[in-house]
């Protein structure tokens, strides 16, 4: 039986396959024995996050994967049985696919069965197998399906009421003695800067109040009171923490990763530490690090760049769409050379709709109304336009989302570097030469974001370029033809690389711009496949080492999950990256990147705290906590 990589014209099969639907994810599933009944979580665990395909006809194995070899009769009848259990509502509550989203493809005699699986909207999850809820809601990480917790599964019923947003709950036994008096005031005189000629400038304060719907009345009940938006803006930090004992707002500037804080504001009981408070106080510190100051005239609006505007709404943004019912804090920081808003919470729509603009889906209502009042959290969808134009504008990275699991936190970074900066340039030039000498500015913007971060998938082009996949795959294609990149995997799998940058090969060795492959004890592979050893000893073939007097070395050992954990642990007591790490115990760099590291974050440290930091490493929490 061939593996799938031994086709040549697969992984163009694939992608074709999956170039015009949104698919987050590849899901692979063998058929050979009948209907893979697993699959149904995978449709869970794909309709709640990002959309997906599953493949029937293909098996994964120790990380490779083979063809099941299905036959044209065995794939009509997985359709059928599909559709057929689809419609059932013991099998799924809900019945997404159409007959176009299931395709029969024929390669080379075989057969493969394709279910492009779509991201539902909120108002339709969860999708759940069975007929619970709680035992047969999914959603998709690193390392596949995952079953949902109940908080999670009940934040999804509460996000897809679209009647009722839960910022609009009226709280029972809270009243105006839970709110700051001060934080009201302080937010009137900024309203009356925004809006000078409002009508509700006029009104008493409890009038006020009831038009920013912090107190209102339910119109089925009759009951009236104050509103949980109300609270959160407005409270004592201690009312708030009676009705979420979760609420944590931090803000902490990092001058270096490897130290702690140099200025932090969170609830220390130096102040009220409601959401206006916060915002009230973060927003100036933010704005001040941008290349213009930020300024007032008189009591007039600010004058204020376009970059200020994207902090401005940045922040605005992470705290009306934190879902406050997560076990998880909202966290800004501020590093060198990035902001990064971090918010408790799930999209509610997908990043293609996200990056596009022009849809207001809001988590948190009311507490959109008050901030918009401040000029932030616009309501028409423009918000993540004027952020991007922000950070265009001053010729920065483009600003970069992505949705992180368990705790679900939705980050977005504002990079406040230049891709094409001089360091970068020069760098580019060294390993590449001529080869960048007038291409087009896509492709330069590619090759000077994959030096940065080291790697780049398609996905990431997509946002970083605002291209469509099309056009990218193309692009990626010729540049990889012309040695400007090399790629590594297959298919939504596809990460790209500078070529000739030192870069993990699938066996977990590194490529070197000779040529030549370094081996995990730091030998180096040469052309004729025998290895140099110091000391001219030469490595033989499977392995295994020539050592003086006709001695042979070990050869690549498997290790349990017990024992790699502790060899990790054991070799981390100083800063390691992602590369030298999977190095050191000769496996691939993704897996150990993607699977390992992140299944041991009770005993590896991260320096930075962002996703696919290019500078990421790691380093054993034990060594840390001596330290300290």
């Amino acid at each position: 039986m061939k593996r799938i990589y031994e086709y040549e014209d697969l992984q163009p099969v694939l992608e074709q396959l999956l170039q015009d639907r949104e698919s987050g994810d590849m899901e692979f599933k063998s058929a050979k024995g009948g209907f893979p009944h697993s699959m149904w979580e995978t449709y869970s665990s794909f309709a709640n996050t990002d959309g997906g395909a599953i493949v029937f006809g293909i098996k994964e194995k120790d990380e490779q994967f083979f063809l099941d070899g299905l036959t044209e009769a065995q794939v009509k009848k997985y359709q059928k049985d599909f559709f057929s259990d689809m419609h059932n509502k013991t099998v799924v509550n809900i019945a997404l696919l159409k007959e176009d989203d299931v395709q029969a493809v024929q390669f080379e005699g075989a057969y493969f069965l394709f279910l492009y699986i779509p991201r539902v909207d909120r108002s339709l999850r969860p999708v759940y197998c069975g007929l619970d809820p709680y035992t047969g809601t999914y959603r998709r990480d690193l390392d596949g399906d995952y079953h949902c917790s109940r908080e999670e599964v009940n934040s999804m019923f509460a996000d897809a009421n679209l009647a009722s947003p839960v910022d609009g709950q009226i709280l029972k036994n809270f009243g105006k003695e839970d709110l700051d008096l001060d934080s009201i005031k302080q937010y009137r005189r900024r309203f009356e800067q925004w809006n000078p000629d409002h009508v509700w400038n006029a009104l008493p304060e409890d009038k006020f109040l009831e038009k920013l719907n912090v107190f209102r009345k339910d119109r089925k009940t009759g009951e009236y009171g104050l509103t949980y938006a109300g609270l959160l803006m407005f409270g004592t930090y201690s009312a708030i923490m009676d009705a979420n004992p979760n609420f944590f707002p931090d803000y902490q500037e990092i001058q270096d990763p490897k130290d702690r804080w140099v200025n932090r504001i969170c609830p220390d009981g130096n102040w009220e530490s409601n959401l206006f408070q916060f915002y009230s106080r973060v927003l100036p510190i933010l704005q001040n690090f941008l290349p213009k100051p930020f300024q007032l005239e008189g009591n007039q609006r600010r004058t204020e760049t376009p970059a200020h505007i994207a902090v401005r709404e940045a922040l605005a943004n992470a705290l009306v769409h934190a879902d406050y019912t997560e076990n998880a804090s909202l966290n800004i920081y501020k590093y060198p050379n990035k902001m990064v808003f971090s918010n408790p919470g799930i999209m509610l729509i997908s990043l293609r709709q996200y990056y596009q603009g022009g849809e207001s889906i809001c988590r948190n209502k009311y507490l959109q109304t008050m901030f918009t009042f401040l000029g932030s959290a616009e309501k028409a969808g423009s918000g993540v336009d004027k952020i991007i134009r922000g950070w265009e504008d001053l010729n920065w990275k483009r600003p970069y989302l992505v949705e992180k699991k368990k705790p679900n936190k939705v980050v977005l970074t504002l990079s406040m570097e230049s891709l094409l900066d001089e360091t970068v340039m020069e760098n580019l030039t060294k390993l590449l030469g001529d080869r960048i000498v007038g291409i087009p500015k896509e492709q330069l913007l590619t090759l000077a974001l994959a030096y940065s971060e080291e790697e780049i998938t398609n996905e990431r082009l997509q946002h970083a370029l605002g291209v469509h996949r099309a056009d990218i795959t193309l692009m990626l294609s010729k540049m990889c033809a012309k040695k400007m990149l090399e790629s590594a995997g297959y298919g939504r799998g596809t990460k790209y690389h500078v070529y000739g940058m030192n870069v993990a090969l699938p066996d977990g060795n590194v490529a070197l711009p000779d040529g030549n492959v370094a081996l995990p004890d730091g030998n180096v592979a040469l052309p004729d496949s025998n290895v140099g050893l110091p000391g001219g000893n030469v490595g033989l073939p499977g392995g295994n080492v020539g050592l003086p007097g006709g001695n042979v070395g070990p050869h690549r050992k498997r290790y349990s999950k017990n024992e790699l954990r502790d060899i990790l642990v054991s070799f981390c007591t100083q800063w390691k990256t992602a590369e030298e790490i999977a190095l050191y115990v000769g496996r691939d760099l993704d897996y150990i990147r993607d699977r390992v590291l992140p299944q041991m974050s009770d005993v590896i440290e991260k320096m930075y705290d962002i996703p696919h930091h290019p500078r990421q490493k790691y380093r054993a929490k034990q060594q840390m906590e001596s330290e300290e």
